[in-house]
């Protein structure tokens, strides 16, 4: 059995977001996340109460937040409070920082800072007592509770991290190789560190568009390549392409990027995403007829995926989402 999710960016109007998650729970999605990139769309925690008042099951969170927009404090008292007013149904996906912190002038955190980061905003929300800059922290009003944290990453080191102390895993590409080589890193790393591998939660994040017009549904996605690509160009300049334990499929395709324009993050018909091959839109992405779906998410199940969860960027989300709804789900619940 597989989860299935639902990932929008919060462009105004709010109310075609909230509507949005609405109509995704009646067409059975149990997750639906948004960006958070406050600057580039608006604030995404306010509208995460709303979509929690507007559902009765669906779990909500950002897809994904990072530890240096906001104070930690602050993240933690987000989630225990939506969890206190709707019954804990929030989930905490987590990363280094792309767009957020670009965006304001800062570079990406450290990993060192974003393990300090998740056991504080797990500990905090789950109504426990940490160490805070130097400080002990609990909040009065929060007793018990849970807040699971996904982290993102594609690096050997952000794997490793993840399967060491993360209750998630967040690969935002829909590759079956690369799934298996990531899912398996994070898997020996949560072993390595004493933990059950099967205990972490395997969400894969990436465009779905039902239809027959591969052309026009790769153009449509043909961003998320780009927004791949920044990410793995961060990896490349770190470690370089020699000796790195990453997939080639995944580090080759960026030799023809130049440059990324965050105006247009996430957004089909984005310019800067003109180096993005069709071949790596078709194994990140997944397009074509309902059929094509059913097959990579059978795959991906049998590598031991828990969720699949779709980013809605494209000119076809209602319908997208009906096709789902309609035999997509029910054929890998």
């Amino acid at each position: 059995m597989m989860d299935f999710g639902v990932v929008m960016q919060t462009d105004p109007p709010a109310g075609r977001v909230i509507d949005l998650t609405r109509r995704a729970e009646g067409l059975g999605f149990t997750y639906a996340y948004t960006f958070d990139s406050h600057v580039l769309w608006q604030e995404p925690y306010v509208i995460h109460s709303q979509m929690l008042a507007v559902t009765e099951n669906m779990v909500v969170g950002p897809m994904v937040t990072n530890p240096g927009t906001r104070d930690w404090t602050v993240t933690a008292s987000v989630f225990a409070t939506l969890n206190d007013m709707y019954g804990e149904r929030t989930v905490c996906g987590i990363g280094r920082g792309d767009s957020a912190m670009r965006v304001i002038g800062n570079k990406p955190c450290n990993l060192a800072t974003l393990e300090e980061s998740m056991g504080v905003i797990k500990g905090l929300a789950e109504g426990r007592e940490v160490d805070y800059n130097g400080t002990r922290q609990k909040f009065p009003w929060r007793s018990g509770g849970s807040l699971p944290i996904w982290m993102a990453g594609y690096g050997p080191k952000a794997l490793a991290l993840c399967g060491r102390v993360a209750d998630g895993f967040v690969l935002q590409l829909a590759d079956p190789q690369i799934a298996e080589w990531t899912i398996g890193a994070v898997r020996s790393a949560a072993e390595e560190a004493g933990r059950d591998p099967d205990d972490i939660y395997i969400c894969v994040v990436a465009p779905a568009y039902v239809g027959d017009d591969i052309a026009h549904q790769r153009d449509q996605v043909r961003w998320f390549g780009g927004m791949v690509g920044n990410h793995v160009a961060d990896l490349v300049g770190r470690y370089g392409t020699e000796g790195i334990a990453v997939p080639a499929a995944l580090t080759d395709y960026i030799e023809g990027r130049k440059g990324y324009d965050y105006t247009d993050h996430g957004r089909a018909g984005a310019e800067h995403t003109d180096f993005v091959p069709d071949e790596i839109i078709d194994r990140f992405c997944i397009l074509g007829p309902g059929s094509a779906h059913i097959e990579r998410l059978e795959e991906l199940r049998d590598l031991g995926v828990d969720q699949f969860a779709v980013y809605l960027m494209h000119d076809q989300q209602d319908e997208t989402l009906d096709a789902y709804g309609a035999g997509i789900i029910p054929a890998l619940g």
